[in-house]
């Protein structure tokens, strides 16, 4: 069985999706972007303002399902340019303060204009 894992402190999806799916013990976390979760827009700054929202949006994500970045166990990062990886990795350390996660990062066209950063995570309840 699968369930819905929704978080009100994090964007609403903006298509036929859930923000994350708990499956046995692995919780998905959808792709997340620099979007605001109140006005739904894409925050102003650089790479590191985005950065640092998008991992906001998925620990409100996975905070509801009572999970913190200690869980995570694999990452893929989606960037516009991957001349911000540096500046990303800078913000994305903050994040993961003991051993690190897995982690995938590739160059991609993002979806929504402005965006320069996606990010979904694979997490494992102990």
């Amino acid at each position: 069985m699968k369930e819905v894992i929704s978080s009100d402190k994090a964007p609403k999806p903006v298509g036929p999706y859930s923000q994350a799916i708990k499956a046995g013990n692995l919780v998905f976390v959808s792709g997340q972007g620099p979007a605001d979760p109140k006005s739904g827009k894409i925050v102003s700054g650089g790479i590191k303002e985005q950065t640092k929202q998008t991992f906001e949006n998925v620990e409100a994500i996975l905070n509801v399902a009572g999970l913190t970045f200690e869980h995570v166990v694999k990452v893929s990062v989606f960037l516009k340019n991957m001349s911000d990886f540096g500046r990303m990795n800078e913000v994305y350390a903050t994040f993961f303060k003991g051993a690190p996660p897995a982690r995938t990062t590739v160059q991609a066209s993002l979806p929504l204009e402005g965006m320069l950063i996606e990010v979904d995570v694979v997490a494992a309840l102990q």
